[in-house]
């Protein structure tokens, strides 16, 4: 029968660090070890509240110690939560958890914590290797994934390398998928076929991710390759949902249209991700006659249109500026109201202020019953993107008399408003508020609206103090937005020198020497200008003393 021990929890008050004898210290460790050795919870668990009350919670060896009872108890949720209450943790810490895992045969959890630790995960790798963990293919899969994760693709090849003669499927699929999310597409293709040429067959993970890759790289041959090769292999594409819309979302990227509506009819079990790829792609290329015919399809084999489809189709409509498509939605979730959430509300106002229909979207948002900060951010950008200042800034603070605490969107929504308006006091007011929110970090797009106000009002010693100020690094964006602001106010001086860091940030950019080359050039024309100035000056002076 299993004995169930709790893991003892340190008491608020407990002594810490006080002085213990050194014999009591020593008992203690050996009663730990004996408890580890013979496998026995309830003495290990009375060592470990017998350490706690002698102020051992902080003692990193005795910790450790601990560490390797639960595990060699094979206890790893007890080794977990001493692990989290541990103020000071070393490569035998991480190695002790890691082990409870995987004596437990839970080789998932064993490298969880490290995933999103690119150094920390390094150092539990080195680890694995001395103790020669590192022959375990899960081990050696959960290094390549947590590498992967952290952006550290140079790694994932160097253990991926290194385990030629251990890998499996998840090895495989481990590294094309860290290829694809790296945006190494033509690595991550030549991984599998590799993979191919090693006799490994492919799974639903393989496929979804290669397509993908082939994609986001837009290798229309490449990819119509491996569609056919899956064909050809007897892989059931039109059962598998995952892998039929990573092939569909790939046609499409490909402006393949006709071929992905193909896998889309051929699909057994047709998942939302698959509507709304194919109705983007309709729309992208202008067959708006496809799209709507498609929708009429998505509601014969639908009972009922679910949310997430209809906000994504107000969403694409809006951002073309779609009304006629947008409205037709708009009267579908009339009819269906009562099975609809908010965010399909959103999305129809957010069409129609796209659209340019003001009144439309006020009605909409008006009938919302339940507001949340996304309802009241769509009209406030609304309002902003169409001039009205004003009535972004009333709504503002509207939605803070509702009790709906502001986002960041919120923020950067009314501060925009504020920056298109030219209203400084009113941007002042909100990036002071900003700043005072505890839930709520400004961020460098607050700063660049608070950079375009100051510019445009021509308060440009106040706009490049604010910059300099920043907590966070200035990208090059917000330095072009003074630097446009030094031209339209004719600052030669400041121009200069905002050009000459946006050199230093960014010298391959194009873009910057453009403006820079304005500068100058204006810069000239103002000096003959003046120069013409005072010559016509010295001559009428000339005129009247003849």
């Amino acid at each position: 029968m299993e004995v169930l021990v709790p893991v003892p929890v340190p008491v608020k008050g407990m002594p810490v660090g006080m002085p213990v004898p050194m014999m009591d210290r020593r008992r203690l460790a050996n009663l730990i070890r004996d408890s580890a050795n013979s496998s026995s919870l309830i003495r290990g668990t009375q060592s470990h509240a017998e350490s706690l009350k002698l102020g051992f919670q902080s003692d990193l060896i005795m910790n450790n110690d601990l560490l390797c009872m639960y595990s060699k108890c094979r206890r790893p949720n007890l080794a977990r939560q001493l692990f989290d209450t541990m103020p000071q943790r070393n490569i035998v810490s991480y190695m002790a958890l890691m082990t409870s895992h995987l004596s437990s045969g839970d080789p998932e959890s064993s490298l969880m914590a490290f995933r999103s630790d690119v150094g920390r995960g390094s150092l539990v790798y080195a680890a694995c290797v001395k103790s020669g963990f590192e022959s375990q293919p899960f081990v050696g899969n959960s290094i390549i994934a947590m590498y992967s994760k952290c952006g550290s693709i140079g790694d994932s090849v160097r253990v991926f390398d290194a385990m030629r003669e251990r890998r499996s499927l998840v090895s495989w699929n481990a590294m094309i998928a860290g290829y694809v999310n790296a945006g190494c597409s033509r690595k991550a293709v030549l991984v599998f076929a590799e993979m191919r040429r090693n006799c490994e067959t492919p799974d639903e993970f393989t496929l979804s991710s290669v397509f993908k890759g082939c994609g986001a790289a837009g290798d229309f041959a490449e990819g119509k390759q491996i569609h056919a090769y899956v064909v050809v292999s007897g892989f059931p594409i039109s059962l598998k949902t995952s892998v039929a819309s990573a092939l569909i979302d790939f046609y499409v990227k490909c402006g393949r249209l006709v071929e992905a509506r193909r896998v889309i009819d051929r699909t057994v079990v047709k998942n939302e991700v698959s509507w709304i790829v194919m109705m983007a792609g309709y729309v992208q290329e202008g067959c708006l006659y496809e799209a709507m015919d498609l929708f009429r399809e998505i509601r014969k084999v639908e009972t009922i249109v679910d949310g997430f489809i209809l906000s994504s189709l107000a969403g694409v409509f809006a951002d073309l500026a779609l009304i006629v498509q947008g409205k037709q939605i708009h009267a579908y979730t009339t009819k269906i109201s009562c099975v609809l959430d908010v965010s399909v509300a959103n999305s129809i106002g957010d069409m129609y202020l796209k659209c340019g229909l003001i009144d439309d979207a006020i009605k909409r948002f008006e009938e919302i019953a339940s507001k949340n900060v996304v309802s009241w951010t769509v009209m406030i950008i609304g309002y902003g993107k169409h001039g009205h200042a004003r009535e972004a800034i009333h709504l503002f603070k509207a939605m803070r008399v509702e009790m709906i605490e502001p986002d960041e969107v919120a923020y950067l929504a009314v501060l925009s408003a504020c920056s298109h308006a030219g209203l400084v006091k009113e941007s002042r007011e909100y990036f002071k508020r900003l700043r005072r929110d505890s839930c709520v970090q400004p961020k460098v797009e607050h700063y660049a609206c608070m950079v375009d106000v100051l510019g445009r009002a021509g308060r440009l010693e106040e706009a490049k103090s604010l910059i300099e100020d920043m907590p966070i690094k200035a990208n090059v964006g917000i330095w072009q937005t003074l630097l446009s602001a030094c031209r339209v106010h004719k600052d030669l001086k400041m121009g200069i020198e905002v050009g000459g860091i946006l050199m230093e940030l960014d010298e391959g950019n194009a873009v910057n020497y453009v403006m820079v080359s304005n500068i100058y050039a204006e810069a000239e024309e103002w000096r003959v200008r003046e120069d013409s100035r005072i010559d016509e000056e010295k001559r009428l002076e000339e005129g009247w003393r003849a």
